[in-house]
Parts: structure tokens; C-alpha cells; sequence
């Protein structure tokens, strides 16, 4: 993607993000307070149910900053994401976009889901964009025991209010390649969703004595020249339908009882 053509699509996103009506969530030491709004959307592009995802959380102890470095550290990531399963970074297309795996935990008893996405960030001004879509590549297919998602469309925004301030919009359309049970739905809205802003908070408070401890000048989405990725020629990539990906149906499952009780959030990321 061309430098012009991401300023474009980050202002569509940022745009998106101002559009924002459907849940806050407020994290700092004394007030812990969340109400997200999972929306099923049927796009008439897409043969598929499409989920979108909308979540917004005001943080007023953490730098713009910060978030910015704790969204992009992937070692950092396996240290506080719990539902990681496995991540690694696959090679770069420009000094702001690579493609990455990324392999993630779902409820019991559903399959776990992973994807291959292109993902692009940029700067502006004091406000911060990731975005990332799904592709694929062909050393990388679909395994047998994961279903592969798609991310139509994803996206951070990270808007500073001062020196330890910011907010932090997500928004995302995935389809997750099948039928899912009402119960995952609910509990995406409920339980998952506000979990994972609420870890996120989290882990941006920790991430600073953490990095020094771990190759603390080491930030390559900062520092192009940084970065150990291979080059991949953009023909080795193309776009990822949902349709030419196998649906399963896990409409009729029942919650496993050590999901329904489920315990700590806490990580360690020591």
C-alpha cells in the first residue's frame, strides 16, 4: 500500500472511530466499568454472518505512547495475551506494513481460530493507527486443527490527551468462519471483549520496566532501520475471501463448565 493510499484509509478508520456510540470503557486504578456492544452485521458483499466489533477505553494513568509500543511488541504480547496460542511476524512489505500469524484460544468447546493478516500503522500528528486485513500466502495455508478467520477489517486508533492520557478505540469486522452459538456472542460482549481492553490496560502499565529489561531501544515500528523482517514481494501475497475458506457449523454447542467457571484474569509479564 502506497504511503498516500494509507493516509487515505487511516483517515476512513479514524473517522470510523469518531462515529463511536456503542460502548466505553474507563480503566484506571479506582473505576473498572465497562458496557461493549457486539453487533451481528449480514454485509451484502459477504455470504456470511460478519461481526463487528466496536470498544472504546479512556485510560488516564498510560501515554499514548505507550499503548502505541505495548499494540506493536509482539514478545511483549506473549507475555500478557493469555489467548495467544502462537504469533510471530512473517516478513515486511514497507518500512510501515508487514504480514504476521497470529493464533488465538476460543471458548471450549469451539475450535480455536488463527489468520494471516498485512497489517499498516501510521502516525498523526498525536494520534497513532494500526490497521490490518486479511491475505494469504501460500507457505502459510489453513492448518487442520484451527479454522482460519478473516479480518476484513481491523483497526486501533490511539488519540493522546496529554502526557499520561489517551483513549483507545478497536473496531473490527471478522468473520470467524462459522456458525457460532448464541452463548458466544453473548459472552464476546459480555465477558471477552471488555477482558481483553481490560488486559491491555494492564499490561501498558507494566510494559515500562518490562522493556527495560528486554532489549529496551529495540522498536522497530519507531525505527525502520531496526527491523530483522525479510522483504516479501507483494505478488506472494493476495487477498483473503471468506468464501474460498471452509465454513463449520458450532451453532448447536454447548459452553464447557470450566469455561462457565471461568477464573483469574491476572498474567504475570515478569
Amino acid at each position: 500500500m502506497e504511503h498516500g493510499e494509507l493516509k487515505s484509509v487511516a483517515r476512513i478508520l479514524k473517522e470510523q472511530c469518531k462515529d463511536f456510540v456503542q460502548g466505553i470503557f474507563c480503566f484506571n486504578p479506582t473505576l473498572e466499568k465497562c458496557v461493549v456492544t457486539v453487533t451481528r452485521l449480514v454485509l451484502p458483499s459477504f455470504a456470511d454472518i460478519i461481526y463487528h466489533y466496536k470498544c472504546r477505553m479512556v485510560s488516564k494513568d498510560i501515554s499514548a505512547e505507550t499503548m502505541y509500543d505495548v499494540l506493536h511488541d509482539i514478545e511483549y504480547r506473549k507475555k500478557w495475551d493469555a489467548n495467544v496460542i502462537e504469533t510471530f511476524d512473517i516478513g515486511k512489505l514497507t518500512v510501515n506494513a508487514d504480514v504476521g500469524y497470529y493464533a488465538w484460544k476460543c471458548p471450549k468447546p469451539l475450535k480455536n481460530r488463527d489468520v494471516i493478516t498485512l497489517r499498516s500503522w501510521l502516525p498523526m500528528g498525536n494520534d497513532y493507527i494500526i490497521m490490518n486485513y486479511s491475505v494469504k500466502h501460500s507457505k502459510y495455508p489453513p492448518k487442520k486443527d484451527m479454522v482460519r478467520a478473516v479480518s476484513i477489517q481491523t483497526g486501533y486508533l490511539i488519540q493522546s490527551h496529554g502526557p499520561r492520557s489517551c483513549t483507545l478505540t478497536y473496531l473490527a469486522q471478522v468473520d470467524p468462519k462459522g456458525s457460532l452459538p448464541k452463548w458466544v456472542v453473548n459472552k464476546s460482549s459480555q465477558l471477552l471483549a471488555p477482558k481483553a481492553m481490560k488486559k491491555i490496560g494492564k499490561a501498558c502499565l507494566k510494559y515500562p520496566e518490562w522493556k527495560q529489561k528486554h532489549n529496551p531501544h529495540y522498536k522497530p515500528w519507531l525505527f525502520p532501520e531496526q527491523s530483522r523482517l525479510p522483504s516479501i514481494p507483494l505478488s506472494e501475497l493476495s487477498i483473503q475471501h471468506a468464501d474460498s475458506l471452509e465454513n463449520i457449523d458450532e451453532s448447536g454447542l454447548s459452553e464447557a463448565k470450566d469455561e462457565r467457571a471461568e477464573g483469574s484474569d491476572e498474567e504475570s509479564t515478569n
